[in-house]
């Protein structure tokens, strides 16, 4: 007799609570959703890349309707290439292929990957900047902190020290990283961010205009001592903006809409903020996570990607000297995420998503 072999999932699908309810009380539709969050986690961004095609590309498209997408770092990266096009599946590829193509000598300096980054953004988002503020339906944010202390300083020894100062901080608790940082959200002028008052951090909101735009977006991306900061954001108040993922990693947020809020995600774990990477036990609050349909890779999936996991920023150290095998490995998990995208469709046409879902 022979043995039938059925393929591994290739997604993980989890729901919070009320969301979770609201699957098993009507068919999940693109109409349930108005806010979309994206976490920081740089390179990861390509390992899902078929499932932002897909979501953006096939699925929401079917029902047009006001929705915010709000991202940090790399996912505030992703969703100004969303909202730049009328072909979103195009410049998601063009952002993988740019991202992929990056190169940088061992030792790069903080200023030179910061100059490359202005070059990036400037090949895939200029002369979009209008399109991306008047888009029809989607309404961008983007997640920055402003540095405090130490943190403001581009000197290798004074933001180690700030680095560390904060790290200790955050050990003892997370709200103590209000000494070190404050929370910015640049929004689409024409709706506030999807985010009731906002009062774990000190924290500002600044509307999007074409001078603010692509300072926000390298501002989201600044990681310290790997990117310079980005000083005196247009609008916002003066001082020197980084990575938005510092503060809002997962973007672990109290949000504010009437339905469910889609979050395709690099992993199945909500973690709050960078600095709890480390600490399993800072998970996301039920609470706020309580209407996200989270949609990631499985563990089957990433196991059969080359190097067992999706891409990340260690690859340029693990590739140092062989670029060309780093592209290559990179593009096979951009190809094979198209399988990520072709099952989440096949999950929510088939109405099968609430037989796969579990809590999250």
């Amino acid at each position: 007799m022979t043995a039938i072999h059925t393929r591994a999932p290739a997604l993980t699908i989890r729901a919070g609570r009320r969301a979770l309810q609201r699957l098993k009380d009507k068919p999940f539709g693109p109409d349930d959703v108005h806010v979309i969050p994206g976490a920081a986690g740089g390179p990861k961004a390509l390992g899902i890349s078929g499932l932002d095609k897909a979501i953006f590309g096939d699925w929401l498209p079917r029902v047009n309707q006001e929705r915010s997408l709000i991202g940090s770092s790399i996912g505030s990266w992703r969703f100004a290439a969303v909202a730049s096009s009328d072909d979103p599946k195009a410049q998601l590829a063009k952002l993988a292929e740019l991202y992929t193509s990056q190169r940088f000598a061992k030792g790069v300096s903080a200023a030179e990957v910061s100059r490359k980054s202005v070059l990036f953004l400037e090949e895939l988002l200029g002369g979009c900047e209008q399109h991306i503020l008047d888009h029809p339906w989607y309404r961008l944010n983007v997640v920055v902190v402003r540095s405090l202390g130490l943190l403001e300083h581009d000197t290798r020894g004074r933001l180690s020290l700030g680095l560390m100062n904060a790290i200790s901080a955050n050990m003892v608790s997370r709200r103590h990283l209000g000494r070190f940082m404050e929370r910015g959200i640049l929004h689409d002028a024409r709706l506030k961010a999807p985010v009731s008052k906002l009062v774990d951090f000190p924290s500002h909101e600044v509307a999007l205009t074409r001078d603010n735009l692509l300072p926000a977006l390298l501002a989201s991306a600044s990681i310290p001592m790997v990117m310079s900061g980005v000083r005196n954001i247009p609008g916002a108040p003066e001082g020197v903006y980084r990575d938005g993922g510092l503060l809002d990693y997962h973007l672990d947020l109290p949000y504010e809409q009437p339905g469910v809020i889609l979050y395709p995600h690099f992993t199945d774990r909500v973690v709050p903020g960078w600095f709890d990477k480390t600490l399993p036990w800072r998970r996301g609050d039920a609470t706020r996570l309580q209407d996200v349909l989270l949609v990631a890779p499985s563990r089957e999936y990433l196991a059969s990607l080359p190097d067992r996991k999706l891409p990340d920023r260690k690859d340029f150290e693990k590739y140092v000297n062989d670029d060309a095998g780093r592209e290559r490995a990179w593009q096979r998990a951009i190809a094979e995420s198209d399988r990520l995208g072709d099952e989440f469709l096949e999950l929510v046409d088939s109405g099968k998503l609430t037989e796969v879902v579990r809590p999250l």
